[in-house]
């Protein structure tokens, strides 16, 4: 219930502050994707409901669009980073050292499916944020790991308003939006 006002809260303040909505997208969006952040911030919800405003026409496709894909890129570039400079040791810090199953279960994910691994972990909450830590760690080579990694935040960012915004056609379909 707490976290429904935080939400209904953040919608009223963009709803009035059209201006904001492409930087709070893009915090939603970095705190979605940073690794250990990602724990504590579920975003997702607040991402979608972004979405039905511009599917509504409340706000403009393109800002919001460009905000939460530069959001989760610089989420993703930091927990590559965090991966590239502490290597596997970053597993061994909390919350991460509560999964130890983590590491083996992200490196056979990692190794089957390579670059692709973070086009599909963006799609994934438990991967979404462990994925770029182990491209770090794991040492993908950086330009491989920057082309992957912006082009699923744009895909990732257009797929969250589109469920927005059919999510808002369907209400107002029905009577409630």
């Amino acid at each position: 219930r707490l976290f429904q006002e935080h939400i209904d809260s953040l919608i009223a303040f963009v709803k009035t502050n059209a201006a904001w909505a492409p930087a709070v997208m893009f915090g939603l969006a970095f705190a979605e994707s940073l690794a250990i952040l990602s724990l504590l911030v579920p975003a997702w919800a607040a991402l979608v409901a972004i979405g039905a405003l511009v599917g509504s026409g409340a706000l403009p496709y393109w800002p919001i669009l460009i905000g939460g894909a530069l959001g989760a890129a610089a989420g993703d570039w930091i927990s590559y980073w965090l991966g590239k400079t502490y290597g596997h040791k970053i597993f061994e810090v909390w919350p991460l050292s509560k999964s130890p199953q983590l590491l083996p279960k992200g490196e056979a994910f990692f190794n089957k499916w390579g670059v692709a691994s973070i086009f599909i972990g963006r799609f994934s909450g438990p991967l979404r944020a462990s994925i770029p830590l182990i491209a770090g760690a794991f040492e993908m080579p950086w330009l491989k790991f920057q082309i992957a990694n912006v082009l699923s935040a744009f895909v990732w960012a257009a797929v969250l308003i589109a469920s927005g915004q059919a999510g808002f056609e369907i209400l107002k379909k029905i009577g409630i939006g």
